[in-house]
């Protein structure tokens, strides 16, 4: 049994009828997997991400973040 360092992968997954894709996340030997079995089909966008919770951020993006509070005019 190896001992292999976990990494993290974002990339774009190519859907039907959502024209820009959506951002998903997975273990790079998965990515690897995915990408033997139907090469090209899905955008790498980073790779070599060293936690799923840095990984899951970068996905994100700003989306899920608190709205910004604007000071109300005096």
């Amino acid at each position: 049994m190896s001992t292999q360092a976990e990494s993290w992968v974002v990339f774009l997954m190519t859907l039907h009828n959502h024209p820009n894709g959506m951002r998903a996340v997975c273990e790079q030997r998965e990515w690897e997997a995915m990408e033997s079995v139907r090469p090209g089909y899905h955008k790498l966008i980073q790779s070599g991400i060293a936690t799923e919770r840095e990984a899951e951020l970068l996905a994100r993006g700003t989306s899920g973040d608190r709205p910004v509070k604007l000071a109300k005019p005096r």
